[in-house]
């Protein structure tokens, strides 16, 4: 159709001028860009799409391998700045859409079919070949921003310089941290914890999510306690530690605090939940290995033979010597719960009925545990 070539020339840079303004109002990728990329590479990619598809009037073959190969570099490129495929691809269709009118509006009927034939052929043999491409480098770009924020992560809880990675991975670093150590049962859930982690800050977390670390923009302890709820609610029964970092150097101590935490909230059997250090203050200081925590895990030594007597004052002490709501939890009838109680007082001689007696045996059954 060399006939409708020569007709068709003079109008692509016109065409080109239109895709860009409708690309530049229909699509919230283009929308965003400055008017000098508009005009630049926009226009520049535009224009020798529409190319191509001119020269497919005069030569039906011209979408070989070595055109495609064009198109394919053309897509990797915007891909590596950060073009959504979904942009991409409505963009291609808006100038499918251009093209067509203008091939209807110049076109013989004795053309147009051909002409039609050939922008299809060109469209069923580029679309795969940009997705395809678009796909593969947007996931190149994924993995080396996904390398760079764990270099990141690793930076800051080493206490190491972190401002070219923080730059590099476009990310600006908060002036104080929550930092969160979290387990799950059965181990972490790397993908979902992330989502979950994004979902609840609204923005990218700073998180390893195999190591079970995440680094959260300091907002209190009620925004944590939100975050224990919707771990809960999407992953799972969650336990989170949390110590708060006052400014960027403070992470490593942070996360060695919030690691001491964990250990001892998962040596005890703590149920799911967010702990902070006040929480478990008595617990760490008894955990200090010593002469005085053996003498006072011995104080349960009695017990020994009879594991439900060490149960129950366990169920008891957890629920604040609530015999109503200990009973239900054990599944048993209220005088068989004080017949237990008597029982562990008359083998370890202390008394719970005796305030300071019962603080010595909830401090000997924490360092009963934690040994």
């Amino acid at each position: 159709m060399p006939d409708l070539y020569s007709r068709m020339a003079p109008r692509v840079r016109e065409l080109t001028a239109e895709v860009v303004a409708r690309c530049a109002a229909e699509v919230p990728f283009y929308r965003e860009l400055p008017r000098e990329t508009l005009d630049g590479e926009v226009t520049r990619s535009v224009a020798a799409v529409f190319g191509l598809l001119l020269r497919s009037l005069r030569d039906p073959g011209i979408l070989g391998p070595g055109e495609l190969t064009r198109i394919i570099e053309w897509s990797a490129r915007r891909a590596e700045e950060r073009l959504p495929l979904p942009a991409a691809m409505t963009a291609y269709l808006i100038g499918a859409e251009v093209w067509w009118r203008a091939l209807c509006a110049t076109a013989t009927p004795d053309e147009l079919a051909d002409a039609g034939s050939g922008l299809l052929g060109c469209l069923r043999a580029a679309v795969p070949a940009v997705a395809l491409a678009h796909d593969q480098a947007a996931e190149d770009v994924r993995g080396e921003e996904r390398r760079v924020r764990r270099a990141l992560v690793s930076a800051l809880f080493a206490g190491q310089p972190y401002q070219a990675l923080a730059e590099a991975a476009r990310i600006e670093v908060a002036p104080a941290y929550d930092v969160v150590v979290y387990a799950f049962e059965g181990g972490p859930r790397a993908r979902l914890v992330q989502s979950a982690l994004d979902a609840h800050a609204g923005t990218l977390v700073l998180a390893d999510p195999d190591e079970g670390v995440a680094l959260l923009p300091d907002r209190g302890t009620p925004e944590l306690g939100c975050l224990a709820g919707r771990l809960i609610g999407d992953v799972g029964p969650v336990l989170l530690a949390a110590a708060r970092a006052t400014d960027p150097a403070g992470i490593p101590g942070a996360l060695e605090e919030a690691r001491r935490v964990m250990e001892i909230v998962q040596r005890l059997g703590r149920p799911p939940g967010l702990y902070r250090f006040d929480d478990v203050l008595l617990e760490y200081q008894l955990a200090r290995p010593g002469a005085g925590l053996d003498r006072l895990a011995a104080k349960l030594d009695p017990l020994a033979a009879h594991p439900h007597l060490v149960d129950t004052l366990r169920a008891f002490v957890n629920r604040g010597h609530n015999r109503r709501q200990t009973s239900l939890d054990l599944h048993i009838h209220r005088n068989t719960l004080d017949y237990r109680l008597q029982r562990v007082s008359l083998l370890t001689g202390l008394d719970l009925g005796v305030p300071a007696q019962a603080r010595l045996l909830e401090a000997a059954l924490t360092a009963r545990d934690l040994l």
